[in-house]
């Protein structure tokens, strides 16, 4: 199990502390719309505060395309932060130059200050070594604790940690210690469930996890592209056909040794993907070419859920259905309820990020389903097995 470099009292009191964290966060009308991520980095912030440093926010928000566009401006984030927690912080113009250097020095210890955009920088996503240089420039410290961007090689993710004593904020520690566990030392029976649209986005973490589990459950739409390899008649659902020999191979795989690859045997179909929309449940096998499955059936969610109640390690990444239309949300709901179940008698249970994390926030069941990841891509290739860019830099 990796383990990392975390900070101590005495490593940051007094210092100005370079904190990467994730704020790119969902927006409406200008202001922040959902406020998980923030969150998610409260206990690192304060820690840093309690033990005297200065503590200096940098993040991303949306894709300004290295330009400064003020739509993507993290001030709206900056009036979130204060209002969930009543801190002052102060807010940078930028994110390099005299204007953090003029910041930084109107801060005592303990205060805050968030910087603007990096990606308003076209220098971050390219990793330029002299921009990183530049980041790091006013700080002493780097504390790194935005795990969703760890699968980036940026300047801000890893170009800064050549420059400063570098160290996992609480959120990354706990990130690689759960998703470790999962990953590298799972308690049996191990049950993997899959869904969201596509197989290809699946690929490396079927391949790395098929010696590990015990059974592989298969939903939403990538189900589609395992069924029509069986032979099935799958109507207009979703189906990669360049990926069918892989399923086909992985299914031939799983068989070879002994892990039960379980496909939906009912689906909840209809003509479009559309709110009020008449729908129906079907067989697996008995779907209308004029139809699309767009969630898994209620036989299927029985079926799925007694076999994750059997569980003792689950690891979840991706949506059974169109969870965010009512109409085929239950499939999704039904697996976020069977495995708030078995964590409660015990079992250690992981959602990835992304989607799945949106659909169990969606059914205000955050709380009740075990550990659920900040990363959405991040936990995909970290259960693919990679070294993660910003991970690497903090283990010894």
């Amino acid at each position: 199990m990796p383990k990392v470099r975390t900070f101590s009292t005495d490593q940051v009191k007094g210092k100005k502390v370079f904190l990467r964290v994730d704020f790119n966060v969902p927006m409406k009308d200008g202001k922040v719309s959902d406020d998980t991520r923030i969150r998610a980095h409260l206990k690192t912030i304060q820690a840093l505060r309690d033990a005297g440093a200065v503590v200096c926010m940098a993040s991303h928000l949306g894709r300004p395309k290295g330009k400064r566009n003020m739509e993507f401006s993290l001030g709206p984030v900056r009036d979130e932060l204060a209002k969930l927690t009543g801190w002052s912080i102060k807010m940078a113009e930028d994110c390099v130059g005299e204007s953090v250097v003029e910041a930084l020095g109107s801060l005592k210890d303990g205060e805050m200050l968030l910087l603007e955009n990096l990606r308003f920088h076209p220098e971050e996503e390219k990793n330029d070594p002299d921009f990183a240089r530049r980041l790091a420039e006013p700080f002493d410290v780097f504390v790194m604790d935005a795990f969703s961007a760890a699968h980036r090689a940026h300047a801000s993710t890893r170009g800064v940690a050549d420059h400063l004593e570098t160290y996992a904020g609480y959120l990354m520690e706990k990130e690689i210690e759960v998703l470790s566990k999962v990953r590298d030392n799972p308690d049996a029976p191990f049950v993997l469930i899959l869904g969201g649209a596509k197989v290809s986005d699946k690929i490396g973490v079927i391949d790395n996890m098929l010696d590990k589990v015990q059974t592989i459950l298969i939903g939403g739409g990538m189900a589609f592209t395992f069924l029509k390899a069986r032979g099935v008649e799958i109507g207009r659902s979703l189906c990669e056909e360049d990926k069918l020999d892989f399923a086909k191979e992985m299914m031939n795989k799983a068989a070879e040794k002994g892990i039960s690859m379980v496909l939906p045997v009912d689906v909840v179909v209809a003509q479009e993907v559309k709110d009020g929309v008449s729908s129906a449940v079907v067989s697996s096998d008995a779907i209308p070419s004029d139809q699309m499955g767009l969630d898994i059936g209620p036989e299927s969610v029985k079926s799925f859920a007694g076999i994750i109640e059997g569980a003792k390690t689950i690891l979840w990444n991706g949506p059974m259905g169109v969870f965010e239309i009512s109409a085929f949300a239950s499939g999704t709901k039904g697996v976020a309820e069977a495995i708030a179940r078995t964590v409660q008698n015990g079992s250690t249970s992981v959602v990835g990020g992304g989607d799945s994390a949106a659909a169990v926030a969606a059914f205000g069941m955050e709380d009740k389903v075990g550990h659920v990841s900040t990363g959405g891509g991040a936990s995909l290739e970290f259960f693919e097995g990679r070294v993660l860019p910003g991970v690497e830099i903090l283990l010894d």
